[in-house]
């Protein structure tokens, strides 16, 4: 049948990470492609309390019924002490909306403030589902130069000027899929120029809790008196992915406009994920369990390197990130990624092309290493193969 799809399909392709979830299911698959928790990160016997405690107590109808699309109350009030830890002291539950996975904090921005054609600025490499939404959206994304630190602030601000773009897109803390991490004067440019243009900034922060070194930062929201920032965090990397639950913090009036569209999309994110959330978050499991995975993915972060110093051609250089999820690398000699992809899946190793990230599909000499989701052997075996594969 020759069907008629919309416009907005015309080139519309798929997630390459989702596209490599295809060949994850095969157990002997190492994979360095999806930024998933370990294993041995998923609090199971803490949910599993949790949900005990759900189902034997008198609020369990409540909680099986349909619910409020700003979300769960009792999460709502949970979400506004949980955003302190980022410096955002002035959240409440008239500017908090509760949000089914960060990804979709992403697609209600999306959804409310872009037009076909409209253009959106995002860091030169960025996360990928970014680019993916908004093609779904018929906008059109450039890409800003990215430096050590991250997001160029002088290339930011010329490209603001050339392009009015809608908003900008950033993963100022422990960056997807660089590692990056802004520092505080970065993140008040970026802010100054927002107010300075009326641009919005939508700050995505589901990484900052994993910091295995140095400092904590205050996030840009935090230091927004204006309203020009949307901050979007998610419970998928601390908690699990599969409770699909995330927080969005923003001027009363975008989350007005947010929670229509939410209306519109999923009548609301499922009460059970929120109550589970709000009972790690309320019942104080939080920290411990952040204390307990921050040393197993900082030695896995650790033994990467080593095994990427040891098994990797000579002119592949890598970021070495201070937390996170992600080594990004390339290769100088130009070396292109996805030429040698099939023959490490056919050895039994995934990782993301580079280029995938880029706006303008640049980064061809690139690839992306998760090294969270893997054992200690697997990262040595699987680098090692890269290496080998790579050295040809």
């Amino acid at each position: 049948m020759d069907f008629n799809f919309a416009d907005r399909m015309g080139g519309l392709t798929g997630n390459a990470i989702r596209e490599i979830f295809k060949y994850l299911s095969d157990p002997e698959m190492i994979s360095f492609a999806g930024g998933m928790p370990n294993k041995q990160a998923l609090p199971a016997d803490i949910l599993d309390g949790i949900s005990r405690e759900l189902f034997a107590g008198k609020g369990i109808y409540g909680i099986l019924q349909y619910g409020s699309t700003e979300g769960y109350l009792p999460l709502r009030e949970s979400a506004v002490e949980f955003v302190k830890g980022v410096g955002i002291d002035g959240a409440e539950l008239k500017n908090t909306l509760i949000i089914s996975g960060g990804q979709q904090g992403i697609d209600l921005a999306c959804k409310v403030f872009l037009n076909k054609g409209d253009c959106v600025l995002v860091e030169d490499p960025t996360y990928i589902a970014v680019l993916h939404i908004l093609k779904t959206y018929e906008a059109k994304a450039y890409g800003v130069k990215s430096d050590d630190d991250g997001m160029n602030t002088d290339d930011l601000e010329e490209k603001i000027k050339k392009y009015s773009p809608k908003f900008i897109y950033t993963v100022p803390t422990f960056g997807n899929p660089t590692g990056k991490t802004y520092p505080i004067e970065k993140r008040k440019k970026i802010l100054e120029l927002a107010v300075k243009y009326n641009v919005v900034v939508l700050e995505d922060d589901p990484y900052s809790r994993f910091r295995y070194e140095g400092q904590a930062l205050p996030s840009i929201k935090s230091m927004d008196m204006t309203g020009h920032v949307i901050y979007n965090t998610s419970f998928s990397k601390i908690i699990a992915p599969a409770l699909r639950c995330g927080i969005c913090v923003a001027d009363g009036e975008i989350i007005s406009k947010m929670t229509l569209c939410k209306q519109a999309t999923d009548v609301h994110t499922s009460t059970l994920s929120q109550a589970l959330a709000d009972g790690f978050l309320r019942g104080g499991y939080l920290e411990e369990h952040m204390k307990r995975i921050l040393p197993i993915y900082a030695d896995k972060k650790k033994l990467m390197k080593q095994a990427i110093k040891k098994y990797m051609p000579k002119d592949f250089e890598s970021t070495d990130p201070s937390g996170g999820l992600f080594i990004f690398g390339g290769f100088k000699s130009g070396k292109e990624t996805s030429k040698y992809f099939m023959e490490a899946l056919k050895n039994k190793v995934a990782y993301v092309n580079g280029s995938d990230f880029f706006a303008a599909g640049d980064g061809k000499n690139t690839l992306r290493l998760n090294f969270t989701n893997s054992d200690d052997v697997q990262i040595d075996k699987g680098i090692k193969i890269l290496g080998e594969i790579f050295a040809k």
